[in-house]
């Protein structure tokens, strides 16, 4: 059994094509730019692995040249419950993706990740701030298995889509950007980065959860930083390095 917060039937962010997202709930950061504050807490309804594949088979004729991403919250919280999804979309040629901060990585369970990427088809990893300081005060938690989950999917050749919010006044520096496009280039299987401008559309849920929200005040990015922020990290279409084992 896993525990859902909601799903989105037809949709045509967060992967290629149209596509049917699963909402998973729970996640260890508080990311100060958090639009789905909702789904931090453990709690939703829970569903059968069975419950949510016949779900997604109702449309899978939709999902053609789309398919289906698991996203939350964090969901590789519940990694188990997405290997199994997984594991039986696949017996329907379904395209698979998953859309993780990466911050549950650990060396000790690498069996799971493995068993993972046997079924996941594209990684949309968030790097939320290269520096680990400043990300710390931006999520709560170190970088250090995020940057060591990406490595991981570059060595084990798994594709991957970065995304990258900006936060005016946050994590604009040039330099740390800079830094960002230097990581990026150290990994073999990029095949796009997305430059993500905040914005304020969750705010009403704070006010309904009784939170305050951390970012009172702060600007949504103008359209010259959006740009300058494009020229360093490269939102495009990226060719994959060839390369042999």
């Amino acid at each position: 059994m896993g525990l859902v917060h909601s799903f989105e039937t037809f949709t045509t962010v967060d992967g290629p094509g149209i596509r049917f997202i699963l909402f998973l709930s729970n996640c260890p950061l508080r990311c100060k730019y958090c639009h789905n504050p909702d789904t931090w807490a453990c709690k939703g309804k829970e569903y059968s692995v069975d419950d949510i594949v016949n779900e997604i088979l109702k449309y899978k004729n939709y999902y053609k040249n789309g398919g289906v991403t698991i996203s939350g919250g964090e969901p590789l919280l519940q990694i188990d419950f997405v290997i199994e999804i997984f594991k039986k979309l696949k017996k329907y040629n379904m395209h698979t993706a998953i859309d993780t901060s990466g911050i549950t990585f650990n060396e000790n369970q690498i069996e799971k990740f493995d068993e993972l990427n046997k079924y996941t088809d594209l990684y949309l990893l968030d790097i939320k701030e290269i520096d680990d300081k400043k990300h710390l005060d931006l999520t709560g938690k170190s970088n250090k298995n995020i940057l060591e989950f990406a490595q991981y999917l570059s060595k084990n050749n798994k594709k991957v889509w970065i995304r990258h919010v900006i936060v005016p006044t946050i994590n604009l520096d040039k330099d740390d950007l800079i830094k960002t496009r230097e990581f990026i280039d150290t990994l073999n299987n990029v095949e796009r980065v997305d430059v993500l401008p905040y914005h304020t559309l969750g705010v009403h849920k704070y006010k309904e959860l009784g939170l305050k929200y951390p970012l009172e005040g702060v600007r949504t990015p103008t359209s010259e930083e959006i740009k300058f922020a494009k020229e360093i990290l490269g939102d495009k279409w990226w060719i994959l390095k060839v390369y042999v084992l």
